[in-house]
């Protein structure tokens, strides 16, 4: 039976040029080098300059990944940014790089799931491609955390960084086989209960201020690996595959202590984690896709590939995508 597949035909990234080592953090925080490494993995990450935005990250991210897909932008009738950062409470942050890629056809709007946003916005675009609203979809994950993060805070300042990541999607016939290209299954899930364990303390209803993030750290971990395992678990049992199976698992760069709890948990192989959160830090819903556009570029990620991406954020939310390059 013929069904229609959402397929990954092309990736880019963008990173801010201002690079913050962990010693360079150190010379305001209290904090150091050793501290931040043995706790988290972070070596740096990057923060956008002065007067660049949400929009801009996201917008260069674009242009790679249609450079990449090799189509026209015009073809894209889709746009879905994941963002907890978008430049103005209103409009959606999409519909600025929409603009700024000159596209003025088809639907662009923003996803707000925090870290596992990437993951809400793929499941989300294949929705739209699957039931035929869409041919081609622009998915990205952009945010600029280094403007919600407190520096009095050393347990949270040191975790995150900024930039954006993207994929085209374009809708192909496949057979209903997991030996598919395209995504195969996508399983999302949130909690509202857990809200004060990871927030914002500031928002235009309640304090008109964009506020801090706060983090209970511990608890945090201690969720983090039961929740992804739970929506990994659905992945696995909806195709029939296991971790044997995944050529890449490409997760939320998050912290790298719960990134090798989690592959250790689900028997997936060291060998087979893609990671970047040593370079990158914590970009939130930018993490999977600068993590995927990394390993794509650098040749490990093949057509044919079967890649598991996964998340959890605030809220909380959390979810996973399996698909085939």
């Amino acid at each position: 039976m013929s069904v229609t597949r959402s397929v990954i035909v092309g990736s880019g990234s963008y990173l801010p040029e201002k690079i913050v080592t962990n010693d360079d953090l150190a010379k305001f925080v209290d904090t150091s080098d050793e501290w931040i490494r043995q706790r988290t993995g972070i070596e740096q990450r990057h923060f956008a300059a002065e007067g660049e935005f949400t929009s801009e990250l996201g917008y260069k991210a674009a242009l790679e990944a249609i450079k990449s897909a090799g189509i026209d932008a015009q073809e894209v009738d889709l746009i879905i940014c994941a963002t907890a950062t978008p430049d103005n409470t209103f409009p959606a942050t999409s519909v600025a790089i929409q603009n700024m890629l000159d596209i003025h056809h088809g639907a662009a709007f923003d996803i707000q799931a925090v870290c596992s946003g990437f993951v809400f916005a793929l499941s989300t675009a294949d929705m739209y491609l699957r039931c035929g609203k869409a041919k081609t979809a622009l998915v990205i994950g952009a945010e600029t955390f280094s403007r919600i993060l407190d520096f009095e805070d050393r347990t949270t300042c040191v975790l995150f960084g900024d930039g954006a990541g993207a994929v085209i999607l374009k809708a192909e016939e496949g057979t209903g086989e997991v030996s598919d290209r395209g995504i195969l299954t996508s399983h999302i899930r949130s909690d509202g209960k857990h809200k004060d364990k990871l927030f914002v303390d500031g928002g235009p209803s309640t304090t008109q201020t964009s506020g801090y993030l706060r983090m209970e750290g511990k608890e945090v971990f201690k969720h983090a690996v039961g929740m992804i395992t739970d929506v990994i678990t659905d992945a696995f049992d909806a195709t029939g595959l296991n971790a044997d199976d995944l050529d890449w698992f490409v997760p939320h760069q998050a912290n790298r202590r719960i990134i090798d709890a989690s592959a250790k948990k689900l028997n997936i192989a060291p060998e087979k984690v893609v990671m970047t959160v040593n370079l990158h830090g914590n970009t939130s819903a930018a993490s999977i896709p600068l993590a995927l556009d990394t390993a794509n570029k650098d040749g490990r990620i093949k057509k044919g590939d079967v890649i598991l991406l996964e998340a959890m954020g605030g809220g909380f939310t959390w979810g996973s995508v399996l698909l085939r390059w």
